[in-house]
């Protein structure tokens, strides 16, 4: 072969290789996101039933019950609200009326968390629960 079609076929390789790259990138990006949902769109179906994604809102006053380690309590976004059911400790900053997000997964009428993210002060609120408050309000 000719230093030209070594260098065209180098360039195919590379151009090929480049390819593959982005798309591995973008199936493994895509494959592990978390989705953020409302207990209004929970509620509502539009969250993935059997997999993993993130719900939050406020908890709800009243709703929050201790046993052991598994800790049970209702998200609510002033419109619908949830139930949660989580095993482990609970952030410090935990209480009932707070914001909070959580990860996991349904299974039946039952959020299962994994992962309790609470405020970290007083002025806080994690952007995704604010914006479903303030669309649950609106709409309401």
């Amino acid at each position: 072969m000719t230093k030209r079609q070594n260098r065209m076929v180098l360039v195919a390789v590379l151009v090929a290789g480049a390819i593959l790259a982005v798309t591995l990138l973008l199936q493994a990006l895509g494959s592990n996101t978390n989705y953020f949902y409302s207990p209004t769109e929970v509620a509502e179906g539009k969250a993935p039933v059997g997999k993993s994604f993130r719900l939050g809102g406020l908890v709800a006053v009243g709703s929050f019950k201790r046993e052991d380690l598994k800790s049970t309590f209702k998200v609510t976004d002033n419109k619908k609200s949830f139930t949660i059911q989580y095993t482990g400790i609970l952030p410090d900053l935990f209480r009932e009326g707070q914001g909070i997000i959580t990860t996991g997964s349904l299974k039946g009428d039952i959020f299962v968390a994994t992962e309790v993210l609470a405020k970290h002060d007083e002025n806080y609120m994690p952007p995704e629960v604010a914006d479903a408050l303030k669309k649950a309000k609106n709409n309401g």
